[in-house]
């Protein structure tokens, strides 16, 4: 009798492992590793250490013979928080891809130490994902600890496809700022089930502001962008007439769900 396989976690792995894991074996090549030393000059003054790679991996290789980019955010680096250098590694594989990328998202955002200069290099990931797909697939995978949170869910919802685990999570806000800004009573940072409930995976999907709903590992993840990657490009889930009816759902006491 054949013993399954174990699984790996995504969650788990490092950013390096997600691409290897995603990309065809032997393909992967990083680019402005860390012995490239590009490092945030905001973060010393802020008593903060700069990580030799900025939390951000970016990388080319293949996908099924497509020559594709590839980023993964550390999420274990400042939150996967996105400043200065590191979307200027994203924004610039993309812009250079032949054949597509692929984005694993586990990010809180904006580095608030980096502010405007975040803000400005969230705006050109933006860009250079929509100039992208007209041409080519852009897969994003939530699967990460973190999630995809503040500018970069914006960034993810501009992707062809977003792959999306049931433990990860996709919103604009964070559960800690929804608290701080609109008090408990709106919502209890600690609730995590009710988190989890508004902005899971799963609710994202049923949503349809997600696509495609993964189990928490390595494998299940890279067939699932395989899929994705060689599926039909079809409309944004953004489109002025799927938010319409979200709105009327609300409006008749309906779940938009």
């Amino acid at each position: 009798m054949s013993v399954p396989a174990a699984r790996r976690s995504f969650a788990e792995a490092t950013p390096r492992e997600r691409l290897r894991a995603i990309l065809d074996p032997g393909t992967f090549r990083e680019l402005l590793d860390p012995f490239a030393r590009v490092t945030s000059p905001h973060l010393a003054a802020q008593r903060l250490v700069a990580q030799s790679d900025d939390g951000v991996v970016v990388a080319r290789g293949r996908l099924g013979g497509a020559d594709i980019a590839g980023v993964a955010i550390d999420g274990r680096y400042l939150g996967g928080s996105i400043g200065e250098v590191g979307a200027a590694k994203i924004a610039a594989v993309l812009e250079r891809a032949p054949d597509g990328a692929v984005i694993a998202f586990d990010t809180g955002g904006i580095r608030l130490q980096e502010a405007n200069l975040g803000i400005l290099g969230i705006a050109e990931i933006c860009d250079a994902i929509v100039a992208l797909r007209e041409r080519a697939p852009v897969i994003a995978v939530i699967a990460g600890r973190i999630g995809c949170y503040g500018g970069m869910s914006i960034a993810a919802s501009l992707c062809s496809t977003i792959v999306i685990s049931a433990g990860a999570r996709l919103s604009l806000n964070g559960p800690d700022v929804v608290e701080q800004e609109a008090g408990i009573g709106e919502l209890d940072a600690r609730d995590r089930p009710r988190i989890w409930r508004l902005t899971g995976g799963a609710t994202r999907v049923a949503q349809q502001h997600a696509d495609v709903l993964v189990a928490d590992d390595l494998t299940a993840i890279a067939q699932a962008v395989r899929a994705a990657f060689d599926a039909p490009r079809t409309t944004r889930r953004t489109a002025p007439d799927r938010l319409r009816s979200l709105f009327a759902a609300v409006a008749a006491g309906e779940s938009p769900v």
